[in-house]
């Protein structure tokens, strides 16, 4: 159950002001169809995070738990690094026309890839082996949470949100998350 709650926490604080919550914007915008929307999230994130549980799942049995300690405290540190740089949609990853289920499908799963949330459930499946449904489980629910508001409130909530704090925030978190890890272990 750790595993789920720290995956559904963490996948969710690096959400926050990423590439993919903007698509979530973007596409909300566009087609003004929250279902479809929401769904073609969820099936993205779960095959993306999926094949990133069993890329983690693999590197914890290669590293061993000493290197595996060093490996996630110091990435979540990079990780609280890189929360703290804005992200932005590059022109040509904006979705063009289409069906909002197949377009967020699509646009989520390649966003996704080498993303913070990717690397963050590759590091957490490779810190609770024996778990990564649990882990694809949770960085998934922590995706829905950061993006289900924005698809379903969108330009309220952008209006009203400071994302310059929220990701300061989560920031301190991954920092702490890794100074705890190299400090305690996992």
């Amino acid at each position: 159950m750790s595993a789920l709650l720290l995956s559904l926490v963490a996948v969710a604080l690096a959400e926050i002001g990423d590439k993919t919550q903007l698509l979530a914007l973007l596409l909300a915008s566009r087609f003004r169809k929250p279902v479809p929307i929401l769904l073609g999230i969820v099936v993205a994130t779960v095959a993306n995070h999926a094949l990133a549980g069993l890329v983690g799942a693999q590197v914890a049995t290669w590293l061993g738990p000493e290197g595996l300690r060093w490996t996630i405290g110091l990435g979540f540190l990079g990780m609280a690094g890189w929360t703290l740089i804005p992200d932005k949609i590059d022109e040509e990853e904006k979705p063009r026309t289409g069906s909002a289920f197949l377009v967020t499908l699509v646009s989520f799963f390649l966003a996704e890839m080498g993303d913070k949330t990717q690397i963050a459930t590759v590091g957490l499946a490779a810190a609770h082996p024996g778990s990564t449904v649990w882990v694809v489980v949770g960085s998934t629910l922590g995706l829905l949470v950061a993006n289900a508001p924005v698809v379903l409130l969108g330009d309220r909530i952008a209006r009203r949100f400071d994302l310059s704090k929220a990701r300061f925030v989560a920031a301190a978190l991954f920092a702490l998350f890794g100074g705890v890890v190299l400090i305690r272990g996992i």
